[in-house]
């Protein structure tokens, strides 16, 4: 008996002994036992070999707080404040009188203080651009920054066209946001705003990109990005950014459910707010050129034979006096040519026209009654324009 437990135990101490072997000896080269079933043609199934093969994940990042996170400290807020004069007024007891005149003027008119919040982007040191709405007849604008700091801000200059303006704060080490130049935006990118929607402070939301080169006014050369994230009111100025936390666009405006819509907002592409901001620093003011004509899409008849959208802009009506009366460009022209670039529509012949300086001489061909013609035209700045478009952003 004494015989057999002392052999038990000899067997024991050579497994436990052996075991722990093994146990090192894995730690230190984890693929021997393959290497070795390999070796004497040992075959090994394992359930990853057998199983369905492991899923790959081809889509968009499952976090944006690396995109936020590079975008937010560019984005800050912006408080415009005015005083504005009102007068007081006592309602009339009658129902009828009421309901003619409202009321009557009760003792002399007083002011307060108005506030209107906003958002705006560092886009160069020193410099933040935003909405010409959100600081338009501000008297006092104050900048907080992200990093709690607070400045005061003047206005460099403004344009209407594109409701772009910059500011000039004091204040050094600024966080400047980076610009998307080398990522050109596409129907379907996936991008964010960050504002101040509300007085919510640093508010992101996301959405696609719904479509480009939206013109919101037929008599503008500016195109606008239209996108489904969340713009509110504060949002104005904030930035677009895509999913490096780039700048893609300047948020500018939404259509809201008073219009039954839904998911529908605006930006300023950053290309048209990088070119608007340039000429601002430069000299206070956005200058574009003109040619004195309104323009439609070019006509094409059911029995044509010709696609549905022909290329070209037909001219609807020429300003009396303008470069384009001056040059013999008659309404119903066919414009095909300006200077070296073919017109595709025409918001592509505004942009164009837009893009030279005022006084340069540029050659317009097209179809006149079917006949080719030629002629040049020097353009002159364009008047200032008044947006169309109802601002609620």
């Amino acid at each position: 008996m004494k015989h057999a437990a002392g052999t038990l135990a000899f067997i024991a101490r050579f497994v436990v002994l052996g075991l722990a072997a093994a146990f090192v000896i894995s730690l230190a080269w984890p693929n021997v036992g393959n290497r070795l079933r390999e070796r004497f043609g040992v075959s090994h199934t394992t359930t990853e070999q057998t199983g369905a093969p492991a899923p790959v994940r081809t889509g968009g990042p499952i976090s944006y707080a690396d995109a936020v996170a590079k975008a937010a400290p560019s984005v800050v807020n912006i408080y415009a404040n005015k005083m504005v004069t009102e007068q007081a007024v006592q309602m009339y007891t009658d129902p009828v009188l009421q309901r003619l005149f409202g009321g009557r003027p009760a003792g002399p008119a007083y002011k307060r203080r108005e506030q209107s919040l906003g958002s705006g982007v560092i886009v160069q040191q020193g410099y933040v651009l935003t909405n010409n709405h959100v600081i338009a007849n501000a008297d006092d604008i104050q900048v907080l920054l992200y990093d709690g700091r607070v400045a005061k801000a003047t206005v460099v200059g403004a344009d209407v066209e594109t409701d772009l303006a910059v500011l000039r704060i004091d204040a050094g080490n600024l966080p400047v946001i980076h610009i998307a130049d080398q990522h050109p935006s596409r129907t379907g990118d996936v991008v964010l705003a960050i504002g101040n929607p509300l007085g919510l402070n640093q508010t992101v939301t996301m959405g696609i990109i719904s479509a480009i080169g939206r013109q919101l006014n037929t008599s503008s050369p500016e195109d606008f990005i239209q996108t489904d994230a969340a713009i509110n009111l504060g949002n104005s100025g904030g930035a677009l950014v895509n999913t490096e936390g780039e700048l893609v666009g300047i948020n500018t405006l939404l259509i809201g459910k008073a219009a039954n819509a839904e998911g529908i907002s605006f930006a300023i592409p950053v290309a048209s707010a990088k070119r608007v901001l340039d000429q601002i620093i430069d000299t206070g003011h956005v200058v574009r050129g003109w040619m004195g004509a309104d323009y439609t899409f070019v006509p094409v008849a059911a029995d044509s034979g010709l696609p549905a959208a022909a290329r070209g802009a037909q001219v609807t009506d020429v300003y009396p006096g303008g470069p384009a009366a001056q040059a013999g460009i008659q309404p119903h022209d066919i414009l095909l040519r300006i200077g070296s670039e073919d017109i595709v529509d025409p918001a592509d012949l505004r942009r164009h026209e837009a893009a030279f300086k005022p006084g340069s001489k540029v050659e317009v061909s097209g179809l006149r009654n079917g006949a080719p013609f030629h002629t040049e035209v020097i353009l002159a700045q364009r008047p200032p324009m008044t947006p169309t478009a109802s601002l609620d952003g």
